[in-house]
């Protein structure tokens, strides 16, 4: 046992090691330029909008209040509230599928009016009142209905904001807008568990009082958003609204488009809620105060590789990017499967995170360069709610393995998973890039 304990110990500084040489590689190559003398110049690059730098900051305040609940909500259902993985499963599984069904229609309203902001603002309004009945909570359908309407805010708010940032970002630096927007969202998501632990040390493990300061950092988006969001002047011309379930405009959308559409449906379907992550730690023996360290170290690592990634997929064809992050998740699972330590848990949580940081920002760019402007509100909203049925499959198979046949199966289903989608990834003949045209103008 001890031998087994002393490998998992260096497996994550092998893995740390790694990872900090991966990122600082990135550093040293797609931000600046060397000659044969060894001069160093920065790349000269157009700003990056403020628009986009206010989403940025929207994005870390509302990130740090979610995650803030959510690093501690699955244990609260399991030992305030008496939930199993399965129901976790399924809520987590519901939620997240209604916020990506909801999508679709925000963003075919957002293309009808060409006004993305007010549709965001709901979004985040919405949200931001969701957040005090998790601490008035006494049964888990009153945490099923909270999560419910957070993630129908989270609908309104995804798809319009992501076309939102293709309509202002530059084109030579799109991936690195949607890069920082991630990073930042995930800045947040690492400060959210730290307040908490901080908060449950302060607290006696008080989870109900924690889940109260939620509501701070959520009301600091709607300022936000009010005053710092701007919109492109675009030529206001009569539309018709049209529906993105009819078939015959499902046929606007080019084939390359519905080919990122199924690669991230099969993405999807290998990730499943991070709620086992956290219950994954519990299980080992992770005390209730220090149970947001499972978030906190997801979140850095997605954050230290969001933006890299986000440059990079400028650069290179990005579905190396994808590969890379299915690797990173086959690689996490496993370790997940196999660990009989935290330390072996928080190393499988770095590789999870690291997997996000390659993928998430990397999808939105490739459906970015993929559609028209006037139909990425659209485009963003279909392909949300393809990948939010997936997601909702995912989570129940989770689920219902973690209650039939144990916590290591249920990870190791999901390697196998990641493996499937990465032979598909390799088959897949990939389209040329959209790159040297903008397709929005």
């Amino acid at each position: 046992m001890k031998s087994r304990e002393e490998n998992d110990n260096n497996l994550i500084f092998s893995v740390l090691s790694v990872c900090s040489m991966v990122i600082m590689k990135f550093r040293d190559r797609y931000f600046c330029i060397r000659y044969e003398d060894n001069s160093v110049y920065k790349r000269q690059l157009p700003a990056i909008p403020g628009t986009i730098w206010t989403l940025g900051y929207v994005s870390l305040f509302m990130d740090l209040s979610s995650e803030l609940v959510h690093s501690i909500l699955p244990v609260f259902m399991v030992t305030v509230l008496g939930a199993d993985a399965l129901t976790i499963g399924l809520i987590e599984g519901i939620a997240e599928a209604t916020a990506l069904i909801v999508k679709i229609f925000s963003g075919a309203l957002s293309d009808f009016f060409s006004r993305r902001k007010w549709l965001i603002l709901a979004g985040y309004g919405l949200a931001a009142l969701t957040k005090p009945l998790f601490p008035l909570a006494s049964s888990v359908e009153t945490v099923f209905a909270a999560r419910f309407l957070d993630r129908i805010g989270k609908g309104m708010r995804g798809a319009p904001r992501d076309a939102l940032i293709a309509d202002v970002a530059p084109l030579t630096i799109r991936g690195a807008c949607f890069g920082l927007r991630q990073s930042m969202d995930t800045v947040g998501a690492v400060f959210g568990p730290l307040f908490a632990i901080v908060l449950l040390s302060f607290y006696h493990g008080d989870m109900k009082t924690v889940l109260w300061f939620a509501v701070v950092p959520a009301a600091i988006t709607i300022i936000l958003i009010v005053f710092g969001v701007k919109e492109p002047a675009v030529k206001a011309r009569p539309r018709q609204f049209r529906s993105p379930l009819r078939l015959a405009f499902l046929k606007a959308f080019s084939r390359a488009y519905w080919r990122i559409v199924i690669i991230g449906a099969v993405f999807t379907l290998t990730r499943f809620s991070e709620a086992f992550l956290i219950l994954r730690a519990e299980e080992l023996g992770l005390s209730i105060t220090w149970i947001p360290l499972v978030m906190v170290v997801m979140s850095l690592f997605y954050a230290l590789s969001a933006y890299p990634a986000g440059v990079l997929s400028d650069h290179v064809r990005k579905e190396y990017l994808l590969a890379t992050g299915l690797v990173l998740l086959a690689l996490a699972d496993l370790v997940l499967a196999r660990a009989n330590s935290i330390l072996a848990v928080l190393c499988g949580v770095a590789l999870w995170g690291l997997h996000m940081g390659f993928t998430q920002g990397i999808l939105a760019t490739m459906i970015a360069n993929a559609t028209p402007r006037e139909l990425k509100g659209t485009a963003f909203g279909l392909f949300n709610f393809v990948t939010g049925l997936f997601m909702l499959l995912a989570s129940v198979i989770a689920g219902w393995l973690w209650d039939n046949y144990g916590s290591g199966m249920t990870f190791l289903a999901g390697a196998a998973f990641s493996v499937l989608a990465l032979m598909l990834l390799i088959f897949h003949k990939s389209p040329e890039r959209a790159t040297a045209q903008d397709p929005g103008t």
